[in-house]
């Protein structure tokens, strides 16, 4: 380790077991954080947590089910990554920008798409 200009010393980066440890509570941080803050996602939570029984019980085989459970899944996913996105933005500043507006709104945009994507996926399995 290179020493630095300070008379700290920096620790050396987590390897192994320490970092998957550190990396898993940062991740729950990240997922208590949004459930904390965002009604949407604590919505698909409930739904998750509702769906997700329904749909091992309906699905026929091991594909359904999968499809049935992993499309609710990704909708969390990308409620996250939507959150993500307006994070950054709101990190950046408060002003109106044009770009800004985009770029939330096309996270926006990808939830609706993945909330269509559930609605078609459970209709195709459910229904046909």
């Amino acid at each position: 380790m290179l020493p630095t200009a300070s008379s700290e010393q920096v620790s050396a980066p987590k390897r192994g077991i320490p970092r998957l440890l550190a990396a898993t509570r940062y991740s729950w941080a990240g997922l208590k954080a949004v459930f904390v803050s965002e009604e949407a996602f604590r919505l698909e939570v409930y739904c998750f947590l509702f769906m997700a029984p329904l749909g091992l019980y309906l699905g026929e085989d091991s594909v359904e089910k999968v499809l049935l459970l992993g499309s609710i899944a990704l909708l969390l996913i990308v409620e996250l990554l939507n959150t993500a996105i307006e994070a950054v933005i709101n990190r950046i500043g408060t002003e109106f920008h044009e770009l800004s507006k985009l770029a939330k709104d096309i996270g926006s945009a990808c939830v609706l798409i993945a909330i269509g994507l559930v609605i078609f996926t459970w209709s195709m399995i459910l229904l046909l």
